[in-house]
């Protein structure tokens, strides 16, 4: 397929004005254990690096990094990927992953979560995964998952449209679920979503 560019950060040299800071500790909805600061997101060798550290800040034993394109550079369809070598560490959990853009009126489920790549502790597993709200209001999830060699530099994306979202490795697929007509009360997939891109530390 034929695609057209829309939007891309290669990390030269800087982290670019598209991406919005999350900061603060709390759990995150996942009694989750880190600090979010800004500080733990650097560029080097022009690539973005993000950091958990073992360190006390702001009432948490750990600081890490959560950054999104949130009110910045949302979509809807496409292509998204990103190249991304992980640390393979016990008690993190990073992701690279998209939210619906309305999540600050209707709130989640109901925005939709796309998971475009989570890895958890030291699992050579790489989960591909959707949540969304069902018909009967409660979450509803789908995923699957395939096993790279994780600390390794790989392309993890997705391609998205109005029938489908499919998940890729290199450009392997590995996953895919049916969207067309809001099938399963997947209308939440016709709309909007920005990106994340984080490690959290600990949590369920």
């Amino acid at each position: 397929q034929n695609w057209q560019l829309v939007w891309q950060d290669e990390f030269r040299g800087s982290i670019g004005p598209d991406w919005v800071f999350e900061t603060g500790a709390g759990g995150w909805g996942n009694n989750e254990l880190q600090y979010y600061r800004r500080e733990n997101a650097t560029v080097e060798n022009d690539a973005l690096v993000i950091t958990a550290r073992r360190e006390d800040f702001g009432g948490a034993r750990y600081t890490s990094a959560r950054m999104k394109t949130q009110g910045r550079k949302s979509f809807k369809f496409g292509r998204i990927e990103a190249r991304i070598a992980l640390p393979g560490k016990q008690g993190v959990w990073p992701a690279f992953w998209a939210l619906g853009s309305n999540i600050g009126s209707i709130g989640w489920p109901a925005s939709g979560e796309i998971d475009i790549m989570e890895q958890i502790n030291t699992s050579s597993e790489i989960l591909g995964t959707v949540h969304w709200q069902a018909s009967d209001g409660n979450r509803a999830m789908y995923g699957g998952s395939t096993t790279p060699s994780i600390t390794d530099y790989h392309v993890y994306a997705v391609e998205w449209n109005a029938e489908s979202i499919r998940w890729f490795v290199d450009g392997r697929q590995f996953h895919v679920i049916d969207i067309r007509s809001g099938v399963g009360s997947t209308e939440e997939f016709q709309r909007d979503f920005f990106l994340l891109l984080n490690i959290a530390v600990g949590g369920n």
